[in-house]
Formats: structure tokens, C-alpha cells, sequence
């Protein structure tokens, strides 16, 4: 009885481990593909390249991510978990619930400053790859349509908690919001701009605000 617990235990230990190399090779892929597609553009970039790059053959690339449309919402999804142990996106929720709509905009602008650095390159590199890659086009319609869907979420949670300044309707809150979080307007401000990040969450905070509370 006591060898086969060990024997158990050992087998645990191992699925485990072999998890562990799983995402560690994962991450490998992603870093490969984030560096390459960045140097390259998403067009020059191949899968081969990408996996010669982090180690692992082609198909392992394949299984993991079903090809570069795959790594692009991987590389998205890694991007909007932001920094600690809680995703943004959770953190972000968690915001709706303050009583003082002011702390709900300025949480909400302080994780555009630690999330829009890591995905809005990624946003941008697709819709500038779906100019010339018409099957990319649904991608980048698809991640432009999730954005707005966050975007509307929090405007209803404006206007569920009474937040929102006569007049300004659902629609135009969501407008609102969707622009002031774009790439776009990152690229526009910090990375042309050279905007620092402070004051790119004042930005944020101050016009979310003077729009719609």
C-alpha cells in the first residue's frame, strides 16, 4: 500500500512538472512571437521563425495557439492581466462598486497606465496588419468589439449607480470611454507625444470625468 501512495504521489509530482515546462514553453512562444512580430511586422513574421526562436518545433507552436491569429489573443490576453496577482480586468470590476464615481475614474486611469503599454502595441500591430491581410481584418474587428463590450460594461455601471450627468446617455458614455482607452490615443500621446505616463492617467481621469459625471 505504501508503494503504490508513493508511486501516486510520484506520477501528481510529475504531471506537474510537466504543466509547469507547458506554460513555460507557452511563454517562451509568446515572448518569441512579441519580439519578432514587433521587429518584423506580423506579415514577414512566420511561425517557424517563431519557434526557432523560443526553442520548440512548429507544431508544438500550432497546438498551443492554432497559428499567428491565436498568439496575437494570446499575446492581448497576457497583456491585459497587467502587473500582480490579480488580473486587471478583475481590479477593474472591483472599481464599479466604490460609492465616489471620481475613485471609480481614477482607478479606472491608473490601470490604463499599467495596461496600455503592454496592449496597445499589440492592437495597433494588427490593425495596421489587417490593412494588407484581409483575413486579420476579423481579428482586429473582433478585439476592437471586445474592447467596446468592456466599455459599455463600465458605462452601465455608471449609470446603474447614478453617476452619469443628465443627458449623457449610455451610448454616449461608452462612445466616450472607448475612445479615451484606445490605442490610438496611447500612440497618439505617449508613444508620439512622449507624454509620461502620470500624465497620460490625468488625461484619462480628467476627461472621462468632465464628459460624463
Amino acid at each position: 500500500m505504501a508503494l503504490l501512495n508513493a508511486h501516486v504521489k510520484t506520477r501528481r509530482y510529475d504531471g506537474s512538472r510537466r504543466q509547469d515546462q507547458a506554460r513555460q514553453r507557452q511563454q517562451a512562444v509568446l515572448d518569441a512571437a512579441e519580439s519578432l512580430f514587433f521587429e518584423l511586422g506580423y506579415t514577414a513574421t512566420t511561425i517557424t521563425r517563431i519557434a526557432a526562436a523560443a526553442g520548440v518545433s512548429p507544431e508544438t507552436v500550432y497546438k498551443s495557439f492554432g497559428g499567428k491569429p491565436g498568439l496575437v489573443k494570446a499575446l492581448r490576453a497576457r497583456a491585459l492581466l497587467g502587473v500582480g496577482d490579480v488580473p486587471a480586468e478583475h481590479r477593474s470590476d472591483r472599481l464599479r462598486d466604490l460609492a465616489d464615481p471620481h475613485e471609480v475614474v481614477r482607478g479606472w486611469a491608473r490601470l490604463a497606465t499599467e495596461v496600455a503599454p503592454r496592449v496597445a502595441p499589440v492592437l495597433l500591430l494588427v490593425r495596421e496588419a489587417a490593412v494588407v491581410d484581409v483575413g486579420l481584418r476579423e481579428l482586429f474587428d473582433e478585439l476592437d468589439a471586445d474592447r467596446r463590450r468592456r466599455m459599455h460594461a463600465n458605462a452601465r455601471a455608471l449609470a446603474r449607480s447614478g453617476h452619469l450627468r443628465s443627458g449623457v446617455s449610455l451610448a454616449m458614455a461608452t462612445d466616450v470611454m472607448f475612445a479615451v482607452s484606445s490605442p490610438e490615443m496611447y500612440d497618439l500621446l505617449v508613444v508620439r507625444g512622449r507624454w509620461s505616463l502620470r500624465r497620460y492617467a490625468r488625461f484619462v481621469e480628467t476627461t472621462i470625468a468632465s464628459a460624463l459625471l
